[in-house]
């Protein structure tokens, strides 16, 4: 096992940023690299804290959120976005298993991707901003337990396509790799929020589970695209969760 050598895959396959002499991604140095994955979305939410911090000190609220969430869309290419927005416009076109795996593949974005765009950003944005000055803690741990999720969905549920990537990667995937991603993730949340903040996991979990399941009725699998909504929802499900804990705690 060589850690370096992982995260360079992980960062690689998940962003767009440099790194020095990475493996190409190919499934098994994916596989490999899945205990990273976690550690990788916490890069991302360090580039989008970074940036909302300096949008705050020049500007001020309500853009510093702006820029927090905009940082985010750059450092991952948008990749986790347009999953979003063409899996919303495959499963809600109400069509054949066939016709949706089509639509999956058609890069255009229709009426619902455009909408779960809509939705997934304004809610990030509303609750970040909500949450006052402890948004920064919500944008470090959002894209931690996003990038858990994706591996989620390729652990636990069937690839659509016995030819993708996600099919590959799952072939080589061992459970320690899983187990690896899943108390890294665990260790940076205990980190960033207070003991009740383990609520934060299980909701990601959760929603993510529910939306893995309805996805695989609807779609006889999971693709890339998939794992990118799940992602983009896990977040949600960390940002509002965050922001229902603040405000309970504050009732109190």
């Amino acid at each position: 096992m060589n850690p370096l050598r992982d995260v360079g895959a992980a960062v690689r396959f998940l962003t767009i940023l440099p790194w020095p002499a990475t493996p190409s991604c190919e499934p098994a140095a994916m596989a490999r690299a899945a205990w990273a994955f976690p550690l990788v979305g916490l890069l991302v939410g360090a580039c989008s804290t970074a940036a909302g911090l300096a949008a705050a000190w020049l500007f001020g609220p309500p853009l510093h959120v702006i820029a927090a969430v905009a940082a985010s869309a750059v450092v991952t290419g948008g990749l986790h976005l347009d999953g979003l927005a063409d899996s919303a416009d495959a499963l809600f076109s109400w069509r054949s298993r066939e016709k949706k795996l089509e639509i999956l593949r058609d890069s255009r974005v229709g009426t619902m991707g455009a909408l779960a765009l809509f939705l997934v950003l304004a809610t990030k944005l509303g609750a970040l901003h909500a949450l006052g000055p402890h948004w920064w803690k919500a944008a470090l741990l959002a894209p931690v337990w996003g990038r858990w999720s994706a591996l989620y969905g390729i652990v636990a549920f069937p690839p659509a396509r016995s030819d993708g990537l996600g099919a590959g990667v799952r072939a080589h995937l061992r459970a320690n790799h899983f187990i690896a991603a899943t108390l890294l993730a665990a260790a940076i949340g205990g980190l960033l929020s207070t003991p009740a903040g383990a609520l934060v996991g299980l909701l990601a979990f959760a929603l993510t589970h529910v939306t893995a399941r309805a996805m695989t009725r609807s779609l006889g699998g999971l693709t890339g695209d998939t794992y990118g909504a799940l992602g983009e929802m896990a977040e949600v499900a960390v940002v509002i969760t965050l922001l229902a804990l603040q405000r309970q705690a504050a009732l109190r």
